[in-house]
């Protein structure tokens, strides 16, 4: 074990002289340590029994710790496999970013995949969001957004049709296309709400029907106030951290 690893151990070993209980110690350590990246996402964790022997606390102590990670979304069972650090995204609401930028950030692999991208006339809230006549086109885009090829959200996006008329030629980067036709996003308005997941949305992220997502509405503009931009993007919550900073 080198100095590094030694030091990840060691930071994690519960006090006893404290009064708080040894599991509650080794827990909040433990998620600690992987809010602050020292655990990576998608590492495996030791059993309990090389976690209870390495840190001198029982397998049941370990066992409630590990436990408690789950429930709070930190650590993931899988059945035969073992425990995992799940992957999270943190999203500074103070700044303005592409979803593959961030991941980049966080030391993820992002990727996208095309549910559909059409063409079709705007809906009520499009023509008023956007602006639009109410005769105009808009390009409809729906895509699975992944990390590591786990499927954090799922976003449906609407732009002006003048502004993509092929849709077919975007991309990995939605942002990086805007960019390259002179349409980059520099102010972005989010609304959030929580919702339940559709039979649909539940399918394609792979959890339960109805089970609570966090839903941001978001409408961007272009350097010039064009409001160009309205998407709705459904998060898993057991992934996505937004953090906000406030100064007095």
């Amino acid at each position: 074990m080198n100095s590094a690893s030694e030091d990840r151990w060691r930071d994690l070993r519960p006090d006893p002289q404290n009064d708080t209980p040894l599991y509650l110690q080794l827990a909040r350590k433990l998620g600690n340590a992987i809010h602050e990246n020292r655990w990576n996402a998608g590492e495996a964790l030791p059993s309990e029994r090389v976690l209870s022997e390495a840190l001198g606390v029982s397998r049941i102590t370990a066992r409630k710790a590990i436990a408690l990670l789950v429930e709070q979304g930190l650590i993931r069972r899988t059945q035969g496999a073992g425990s995992f650090i799940t992957p999270r995204y943190e999203d500074p609401l103070s700044r303005l970013t592409s979803f593959s930028e961030m991941l980049r950030r966080r030391g993820f692999s992002p990727s996208s995949q095309w549910i559909a991208r059409e063409i079709l006339p705007a809906n009520r809230d499009e023509v008023i969001q956007l602006g639009l006549s109410p005769a105009a086109a808009v390009t409809r885009l729906r895509r699975l957004r992944l990390a590591d090829g786990i499927v954090m959200a799922v976003e449906n996006s609407t732009f002006p049709a003048a502004l993509i008329p092929d849709p077919q030629a975007i991309g990995d980067s939605l942002y990086t296309y805007l960019e390259q036709r002179g349409l980059g996003i520099v102010r972005a308005l989010q609304h959030f709400r929580a919702v339940n997941a559709s039979d649909e949305i539940a399918q394609q992220m792979s959890i339960a029907p109805n089970d609570a997502l966090l839903l941001i509405t978001r409408v961007g503009y272009t350097a010039d106030q064009r409001a160009i931009e309205l998407t709705d993007t459904y998060c898993r919550n057991d992934y996505y951290d937004f953090v906000a900073e406030l100064r007095k």
